[in-house]
């Protein structure tokens, strides 16, 4: 309760578009133990960020004015340590609904070892569940079940990813649609070092390396996609979005990408004076056309 309390307050100083939230699960959440963690808002790289989250959410916004009958959910970043709620989270969402498209930013469960003996299954299971979830109360929304995405930030790309190429047998918990913006993809050194330092918590398996190299397992069965990235990006190579891109292009795919020659990482809705700002019109108009 307390950090359901925190989290309304924080969307009522950072936010004053209306908005709905939801648990994403009615009981204890799957792979979770009892725990004492206390979810808490803290600052990084500048930004408001959610840290210790270990109960999943999604906070909804309506379409405002004409209703696309599109849906994004919306994954922020922060390398599974923290979420960038506000940059990555409530401003992407106002936007979309500000042009037609209803938009629902996921809290996931961060991969902490004191809440889960499975830290890596928290992050997807949630994933995978508000897509689900979503598109059972789409009607409410004015939204087509058939026409729900999702998107995600850096390790919020990743998750976005992982979803989208590690198809589930519920056709359900599969998006229609992503959107990956500075994401993670390939399975390099240092990724794998990232991924069993913050995602995992110990050195990953053969079959769990092959099962994250997401870049090669992408299939007709993977979901259409946009990507943006920046070539500055010295975080996240831009090869993370090439690579991807190119891999849907072979298989002939639907798959539009926007590369800025500056932003770095982390630019979240975007800045007018090295021309990111321009890609959420770019991203609306692509969502519509889904």
């Amino acid at each position: 309760m307390k950090s359901t309390i925190l989290f309304v307050l924080f969307l009522s100083i950072y936010s004053g578009t209306a908005q709905e939230i939801v648990n994403l699960w009615p009981e204890q959440p799957p792979y979770s133990k009892p725990n004492t963690v206390e979810e808490s808002i803290i600052e990084s790289w500048g930004v408001p960020c959610v840290k210790n989250v270990t109960i999943p959410t999604l906070t909804i916004y309506r379409a405002v004015g004409a209703n696309s009958g599109r849906a994004m959910i919306i994954a922020p970043g922060g390398g599974y340590q923290v979420e960038s709620f506000v940059a990555e989270g409530q401003r992407i969402a106002e936007s979309l609904s500000a042009q037609g498209i209803v938009a629902a930013v996921l809290k996931y469960r961060l991969p902490l070892t004191e809440i889960s003996n499975q830290p890596h299954l928290l992050p997807i299971t949630d994933a995978r569940r508000a897509i689900s979830l979503f598109k059972s109360m789409a009607s409410a929304y004015g939204v087509d079940p058939s026409r729900v995405g999702i998107m995600g930030f850096s390790a919020g790309g990743h998750l976005a990813a992982s979803v989208s190429v590690m198809v589930s047998e519920n056709g359900d918990e599969n998006p229609d649609f992503s959107a990956l913006i500075y994401p993670v993809t390939t399975i390099s050194a240092d990724n794998r070092k990232w991924l069993e330092e913050c995602l995992f918590h110990r050195v990953m398996t053969d079959a769990e390396v092959r099962q994250f190299s997401l870049v090669d397992r992408i299939s007709s069965a993977t979901s259409p996609a946009f990507l943006l990235h920046a070539f500055d990006d010295t975080v996240t190579p831009i090869d993370e979005s090439l690579l991807y891109a190119n891999a849907l292009r072979v298989l002939g795919k639907d798959v539009e990408a926007h590369f800025f020659p500056r932003g770095g990482h982390g630019f979240g809705p975007g800045r007018a004076e090295d021309g990111t700002s321009q890609w959420l019109g770019l991203l609306a108009n692509w969502i519509k056309r889904q």
